[in-house]
């Protein structure tokens, strides 16, 4: 588990400039086992959020806690063991380019002293399980960048930590290997039991892999939760930001409806009542529906004709009281 109570971290002025505050008052549990996302716009403190999990950075005030221990309550020397239970796996993959992806993988179990044989064995089992067994030789500048982020993760499990922690881990990476890294990180969390935390700006790699996650915006936490909890709230900003609400020209005759889509308020439902029922015109002015969390989700925008308003009033009122989440669009909303 990963908790961080009440967070501030602010960095000194510099120079004549004004002191930045990062992240200001964050509170942020994950729970054990679970893969969760922390996502903003660029300055919104995500980046010094990762790097206060491990305590590469010290938080100006507040408690950082994984795996039950109170990291911020520990000297520099307790810090650094218990980083041994925390691997890291980072945007630019930094691999040494002098070494070969074993050797790479072997790096931290060697500054742990472990044995040699015991880091070829860990090596050669770690590349296995990210792909690449066959290219234990290689170094780096032969790898595709797909393949050094997939050393990089076997790297950062070589100690066998029970927290994963992914800093914008695909942005450099193209659409096809980050595809191939997600799928990756979602399969090595199921195996080994992991709790990972993945930092990035991407909202599809978000929907891609995270059962949970926040929306960091000026330092604070400002929505977060369950994806599917999360995305079936008509009100909540992250889930706009990972489903953007659709929008059509409302100078075109018609009523305009929007419709959360989710596995307990399927959009069938909406036209069956709509259309079936009531024989209305309806068209898809816009939206989209997709898997989520293991769920269907999206929203709709629905053109509506041929019906008086009392009619509609009442079709919408049945809606509700069915489940379904669907409310008129203002003209001022759709333009």
């Amino acid at each position: 588990m990963i908790e961080l109570n009440d967070v501030r971290k602010v960095f000194p002025a510099r120079g004549r400039g004004p002191e930045v505050v990062a992240l200001d008052g964050v509170d942020l549990t994950v729970r054990a086992g679970d893969f969760a996302g922390v996502v903003g716009p660029s300055g919104s403190g995500k980046s010094t959020l990762i790097r206060l999990v491990n305590l590469l950075e010290r938080p100006t005030s507040g408690t950082v806690t994984v795996d039950g221990r109170v990291l911020t309550d520990l000297p520099a020397d307790e810090v650094r063991r218990a980083r041994s239970s925390i691997g890291m796996v980072f945007q630019h993959f930094e691999l040494m380019d002098s070494r070969t992806a074993a050797a790479n993988v072997e790096h931290p179990l060697e500054l742990a002293g472990v044995g040699r044989a015991e880091r070829r064995r860990r090596s050669g089992e770690l590349l296995d399980l990210v792909g690449l067994g066959d290219r234990a030789q290689a170094r780096p500048a032969q790898l595709s960048g797909g393949q050094k982020q997939r050393v990089a993760i076997a790297r950062a499990l070589a100690a066998r930590p029970t927290v994963l922690l992914c800093d914008e881990a695909t942005s450099a990476l193209d659409q096809a290997s980050t595809t191939g890294v997600l799928e990756l990180l979602r399969r090595v969390r199921d195996e080994l039991g992991l709790t990972v935390l993945l930092i990035t700006h991407e909202m599809a790699v978000v929907k891609a892999v995270c059962d949970t996650a926040v929306l960091l915006e000026a330092g604070r936490v400002v929505d977060g939760g369950r994806l599917d909890q999360v995305l079936a709230r008509g009100d909540s900003p992250l889930a706009a930001a990972l489903l953007p609400a659709p929008v059509a020209d409302h100078r075109v005759a018609g009523t305009l409806l929007r419709v959360t889509v989710t596995d307990t308020a399927p959009e069938t439902h909406v036209l069956q009542v709509l259309v079936g029922r009531l024989g209305l015109d309806v068209e898809v002015a816009g939206g989209s529906v997709e898997t989520v969390a293991g769920g269907r989700h999206g929203r709709l925008l629905l053109r509506v004709t041929g019906a008086d308003q009392s009619g509609l009033d009442r079709a919408l009122a049945q809606l509700r009281d069915d489940g379904s989440r669907v409310e008129r669009v203002a003209a001022e909303v759709a333009r």
